[in-house]
């Protein structure tokens, strides 16, 4: 709940504290003399928008603080706690705004931004404003107060979030359509580009082998005709060869190593070139052998060079490249293809998360029959209560899977007869604006007891109701005020005498500036702002009288 409002520099409040306590707190004063402006300051501490117009004149900032207690509240706490900006067992938000318009805000006195501000504020207080009938017109919101008097937070949670999904898997599918014609017109592109390079199948390292083995066998011949003339000059020529040159020059070499020794070493290269000589001549020899004239098998590999380097060139890239150009190529294909197997899972994935949507709407659609009949009788209840006797009040709820929507697929509509004998019709064709208020009220306070928020503010909501109504509605908020605190700004004296602590605003000036202040009324005090709103400014005998009937302590 929150325990103090600290204003200060806010339109015409110059500084201001407020202390709240539990139960029911009603805030009066004379007309314009600012009762709304705790519940704007308040506001602006939840994360409303926010502008510099909201400066007292002649003061550089706005400045608000709310302190709040969490010992009710445990979702604030644990958000707290998720965000690291827990504070023992309270919490405190500030929002300051400058002259430039901009503001900052604070949780716990750590800077957050107003987003952060404004998932918390939903958490710790519920202000229901002047014109809060008017919205009860509107079928999303009758749907919304019917959501909070359900209270089904995990099946709405679940709800919305299957929904999400199948809009998802059906945003996906829509794009998967948008590309398909590019993609096809690709597709074909790539098998006439595979078709050719398929029936070629480059082989990784091929180009190069191919290569060396054509330019080998095109000059077979003259490798032939090279190879036997070297094996004739190393060692077959009748007269003159390497090998018996060497041999002459070795035996001249051993008769001069018999002379002198010292040409040993001459004599041992000279043996190591004959060896040498000999192996080079029979490697050559193995490989003239191996050589063999083969014309077919040279225009075979000419043929598939040329493809090669054909292809090559029709892809922009080199022969030796082609390849992996080939292997590219094939997996583009290949990824393609399991798009077009995702595009039928996309489709199964849209009718399974549609199916799942539609079943939890359905199980919505029972729980908010269930409950709307419940809330029916009750609203009704206190319809006749507010003077309003022959009130007729129901709910209808109507599924039509073509609305499915994070909220389900019911159309809701609140449906009343004021008066004896006649059908009940919608709310806007049938309720008068008192009518609507009390209504209105009825449905807040039904809807409130429902809802986890630990504090309420009604800013005026009594507004078109009096006499004895009035004091049934008084009745109403003290009731609420017993498992939630209630904050009302009222005009009404059946309203504020059933309060358990009363706030009198009032408005001073000096001739330049203008003040609001707002002070909390003993027995006394609320005994005199009682009977002023009786009767006026003229206090009497009768109205203090009729005060203290109001009055309850």
């Amino acid at each position: 709940m929150i325990t103090q409002l600290t204003i200060n520099n806010f339109a015409i409040v110059d500084q201001l504290l407020v202390d709240f306590t539990t139960g029911m707190t009603a805030i009066t004063g004379e007309t314009g003399a600012g009762k709304s402006i705790a519940i704007d300051a308040l506001g602006l501490c939840l994360g409303n928008r926010s502008d510099a117009s909201a400066i007292r004149n002649g003061a550089d900032r706005v400045d608000i603080s709310a302190s709040f207690v969490l010992d009710d509240t445990p979702a604030a706490y644990s958000w707290l706690t998720e965000n690291q900006l827990d504070e023992s067992n309270e919490c405190i938000l500030r929002r300051v705004i400058n002259q430039d318009g901009r503001s900052k805000a604070f949780i716990n006195g750590r800077a957050v931004p107003i987003s952060q501000l404004k998932d918390l504020g939903q958490m710790l207080i519920q202000i229901h404003g002047q014109h809060e009938h008017q919205r009860l017109l509107r079928s999303d919101y009758q749907q919304i107060l019917l959501n909070h008097y359900m209270n089904e937070p995990t099946l709405l949670s679940n709800m919305q979030q299957a929904y999400k999904q199948w809009k998802s898997a059906s945003q996906a599918y829509q794009q998967y359509l948008s590309s398909k014609q590019e993609r096809d017109a690709h597709v074909q592109l790539l098998q006439y580009q595979l078709k050719e390079l398929n029936e070629f199948s480059p082989i990784e390292g091929e180009y190069q082998q191919i290569d060396e083995e054509y330019k080998k066998l095109s000059n077979s011949e003259q490798l032939i005709n090279l190879s036997q003339q070297s094996i004739m000059l190393l060692d077959e020529a009748d007269e003159y060869n390497v090998s018996n040159m060497l041999n002459s020059v070795k035996q001249s070499i051993h008769e001069l190593v018999a002379l002198d020794p010292s040409l040993n070493d001459v004599l041992a290269m000279l043996e190591d070139a004959a060896i040498q000589i000999k192996e080079a001549s029979y490697e050559l020899r193995h490989y003239s052998e191996s050589l063999e004239l083969d014309p077919a098998r040279v225009m075979q590999l000419e043929q598939r060079l040329s493809k090669q380097i054909a292809l090559a060139r029709k892809h922009h890239v080199s022969p030796e490249a082609l390849p992996e150009l080939h292997q590219n190529l094939l997996n583009e294909f290949k990824q393609i293809n399991q798009q077009d197997e995702q595009g039928e899972q996309l489709k199964e994935e849209i009718k399974k998360y549609q199916q799942i949507a539609i079943e939890l709407a359905a199980k919505l659609h029972q729980k908010r029959l269930t409950v709307s009949k419940t809330l029916a009788k009750k609203v009704m209840a206190i319809m006749h209560d507010l003077s309003m006797p022959n009130g007729q009040f129901s709910i209808d709820v109507i599924f039509d899977e073509n609305r499915l929507s994070e909220d389900g697929a019911d159309q809701v509509s609140f449906l009343v007869s004021t008066n004896a004998g006649q059908v009940v019709q919608p709310l806007a064709k049938v309720a008068s604006g008192g009518e609507l208020s009390r209504i209105a009220l009825a449905i807040q306070v039904l809807t409130a007891q429902k809802m986890d928020t630990p504090a309420l503010i009604f800013d005026e909501i009594d507004v078109g109701i009096s006499g004895p109504t009035a004091a049934k509605v008084g009745q109403l908020l003290r009731q609420l005020g017993e498992s939630t605190q209630v904050i009302t700004v009222t005009h009404l004296p059946q309203v504020a005498g059933q309060a358990n602590q009363h706030y009198f605003v009032s408005k001073q000036t000096n001739g330049k500036q203008t003040s609001t202040d707002m002070q909390r009324l003993d027995e006394n005090g609320r005994l005199n702002e009682l009977a002023r709103l009786l009767g006026g400014d003229k206090i009497t005998d009768a109205t203090l009288a009729n005060a203290k009937e109001l009055l309850i302590i």
